[in-house]
């Protein structure tokens, strides 16, 4: 069996993974499993049509990081954005958020939302996700939208989140900000303005990709066992990588499997998070009704999808090209995607997005496991422990699913940093 030794070993080359290669440089090594680096940040090129795994759009607010992204794209290939999403919200389109925008409803509806809006209980105490939607938000807003809608996001029953399990992404809003939304335009949400690449967020990816050193990444080598008390890793290729640091970016709940240990394994199976079925649809006209839209969410369980992107108004070109989200349990371990297929193109002529004379001309389908983590109290609680038992052994979490949380890719990427400089100051 041959051994070798690294300083720093690095499960994952995704965003994270690259990130905090470029940070520590030196004596590393990443181990991934695909063939090409990116992770869930790859992009897919077929004929006309330009898609990523999932919509990455890029919207700073670290001028550091934004200066890393400058620097390693050309100019060239930027699309700036302000950003343009709707609702579609029984037959119309109601601009997000839908809490700041309720006064675009009905007559009656309004009323009805902003009645329960100011007279909600404010003294109410939540502990979970769907009590704080009812409390800050009243009965009409939270069961209108934002309690169908995120049901379908996270395919699960909302007692079972935290309440901050959005943290500051998600968009809040008391009475007296509803009622300025009513007579000008305010600031939304935290990506108001964004930028996305022509020929999509692989291409960052490879940029960054290209200023590490590239011998110190092993492709197509996927991880079959993790001794933590030894300090070794197995691969699927019968190499064994001792290390001195273990940096994990892959997720968390199957890095625990890899440890292997009862501990582990049962905390894995406690882990909560959802799968995510992604459709990439490339048509031959462009949309009659979605002209200008980036993405729009859908909260009616009429339809099996949550959201809909649309590359194509993204990127200026004229034929439709879309995403299409659609959530699954964690427990549902068969997807028929032929089906849901089916399903989707008849809800996006329910919606208007295509009509009877246009033509699918490409597709794929992509199964996203995890793709949002379940933040609850107790979760936190042991994902924390567990994470201080790995680093008394130096192991270290990184990333969106390594470290079990939400966040963007400006985080990954500054997590890393942080990181990078913590073990170079060992």
């Amino acid at each position: 069996m041959q051994k070798n030794k690294v300083e720093n070993l690095i499960l994952g080359g995704g965003l994270s993974g690259l990130s905090v290669a470029y940070y520590l440089g030196g004596d590393y090594l990443i181990l991934e499993k695909e063939n090409e680096p990116g992770g869930y940040c790859r992009t897919i090129h077929d004929n006309d049509y330009v898609w990523d795994y999932a919509g990455h759009f890029y919207h700073f607010q670290t001028e550091k990081y934004k200066k890393l992204f400058l620097s390693l794209v050309d100019e060239s290939e930027i699309i700036r954005q302000r950003k343009n999403t709707k609702i579609y919200y029984r037959g119309r389109m109601v601009d997000y958020p839908f809490q700041t925008n309720i006064h675009e409803l009905e007559k009656e509806e309004f009323i009805e939302c902003l009645y329960d809006l100011y007279f909600r209980d404010k003294e109410a105490s939540y502990s979970d996700f769907l009590t704080m939607l009812y409390a800050k938000f009243g009965k009409a807003i939270t069961e209108k939208f934002l309690k169908p809608y995120n049901e379908k996001l996270y395919a699960t029953d909302l007692h079972n989140l935290d309440k901050d399990a959005m943290g500051r992404f998600f968009p809040y809003a008391d009475f007296e900000q509803v009622m300025k939304s009513m007579g000008k335009e305010v600031k939304k949400t935290y990506n108001d303005d964004f930028m996305y690449l022509k020929c999509g967020t692989g291409y960052f990816i490879d940029r960054l990709y290209e200023k590490l050193d590239t011998s110190r990444v092993k492709l197509g080598c996927e991880v079959i066992y993790i001794n933590e008390n030894e300090k070794w890793v197995k691969t699927n290729d019968g190499m064994t990588f001792y290390y001195e640091n273990l940096i994990n970016t892959i997720p968390f709940n199957n890095f625990l499997e890899l440890v292997g240990d009862k501990e582990s394994t049962e905390l894995s199976k406690k882990l909560s998070y959802n799968k995510v079925l992604v459709f990439n649809m490339g048509f031959d006209k462009p949309s009659l009704k979605y002209k200008n839209e980036h993405w729009v969410y859908y909260p009616s369980k009429e339809q099996n999808f949550y959201r809909v992107g649309f590359y194509n108004n993204i990127l200026n070109q004229d034929k439709l090209s879309i995403y299409v989200e659609i959530g699954f349990p964690k427990q549902k371990d068969n997807v028929d995607i032929a089906n849901e297929l089916e399903k989707t193109k008849r809800g996006l002529k329910e919606v208007g997005v295509i009509d009877n004379n246009m033509r699918l001309m490409k597709k794929n389908a992509i199964l996203m496991d995890p793709a949002y983590v379940h933040i609850s109290t107790e979760e936190l609680k042991l994902v924390g422990k567990a994470f201080g038992k790995f680093e008394e052994k130096q192991i270290y979490m990184l990333g969106r699913y390594g470290r079990w949380t939400y966040n963007c890719m400006e985080d990954c990427i500054q997590l890393a940093d942080d990181l990078a400089r913590k073990l170079k100051e060992k």
